[in-house]
């Protein structure tokens, strides 16, 4: 379809009819979500509050014909892409509950409850940092959480791990053919046995001193300490913790994993049946935590509307779709 619509309001009284499947959160995976469920001409809204995981990064990578876009271009991007599909509206504002309603949902907003079929979730979840000074400024650029997304940016130059957790050894090794040199900051804590002897055979350095702060520099960042030299490096990898940016999973009685994460099957079916997730929040059980990048968030949004779709088409003429 080519009908082009304004998609973006927040001045809406209550819906009188029902959407096929409200989509709440428009990052990468309810952009994907409401572009498949529109390309199958089904009604669909998609709610954005705004914020987003990677809001903090300046660009985003590790994504095929979008290394090195800018998040927010790339949202501008999706948005543009839905308004020529004329069954697909967006709507600024954030959905403040959802609740079961008959054979569907209503979903609250400040501007009025919408009515649905089905609820595909795309929330995300929120970073918690390590509580040290001056971290928080780095987030995005010189410091990440995933080599993947920002390792390659700190090629050629030396770059710090920071924690003592089970996995360190690991996340060096994978700098190993990045950095130039590797510097496990344990904080305090105690590398086990393992990690001490992976991070040995790499011939990373460690310093075990807690560490005091971060500050910018001209090679990337500078680490200072309780006792010891600081040091310098082009590149921080750091380990976040993270929970649910939305409440709705908890409101549902959704089934949640170790992870906090929402669990889905392989098509992004919640345990409650109506109720989809996509992207960040949610995780299949095989997998100790989401995937979380920019390109597999699109793909769980795009499994997750397809399972929609199967879900309607087997409400509407029994039609049982493989999915």
């Amino acid at each position: 379809m080519s009908t082009e619509k304004t998609t973006t309001t927040t001045d809406h009284p209550d819906d009188r009819e029902r959407h096929d499947v409200v989509v709440v959160g428009g990052g990468p995976a309810g952009l994907q979500a409401a572009l498949t469920l529109g390309r199958m001409h089904r009604r669909v809204l998609l709610l954005d509050a705004g914020g987003y995981r990677n809001d903090p990064a300046d660009l985003m990578h590790n994504f095929l014909t979008h290394d090195g876009r800018p998040p927010a271009e790339f949202r501008a991007l999706g948005r543009a892409e839905l308004a020529t599909y004329a069954t697909v509206e967006v709507r600024d504002v954030a959905a403040t509950s959802v609740v079961p309603d008959g054979d569907g949902f209503l979903v609250g907003t400040e501007a009025g409850n919408v009515a649905t079929r089905l609820v595909l979730l795309a929330t995300g979840v929120r970073d918690t940092l390590p509580d040290k000074p001056g971290l928080d400024g780095l987030f995005g650029t010189v410091a990440a959480h995933c080599p993947f997304c920002h390792g390659h940016e700190y090629a050629g130059r030396p770059v710090a791990v920071l924690g003592s957790h089970a996995h360190v050894g690991r996340q060096a090794a994978m700098l190993a053919p990045i950095a130039s040199e590797l510097v496990v900051l344990t904080d305090g804590g105690t590398l086990d046995d393992e990690n001490a002897a992976q991070l040995a055979v790499l011939g990373a350095a460690v310093r075990t001193e807690p560490v005091s702060g971060f500050c910018r520099s001209a090679l990337g960042a500078r680490v200072s300490f309780g006792t010891g030299p600081d040091v310098e490096v082009g590149g921080i990898l750091v380990g976040t913790t993270f929970a649910q940016s939305a409440p709705f999973a908890a409101d549902l009685g959704l089934t949640l994993l170790g992870s906090g994460c929402v669990e889905v099957d392989p098509m992004g079916r919640t345990s409650l049946p109506g109720v989809f997730a996509a992207g960040d929040l949610a995780h299949v059980a095989a997998l100790p935590m989401p995937m979380s990048s920019v390109l597999a968030s699109a793909a769980a949004g795009q499994l997750a509307a397809s399972a929609c779709v199967a879900e309607l088409l087997a409400r509407d003429v029994g039609v049982l779709v493989p999915a």
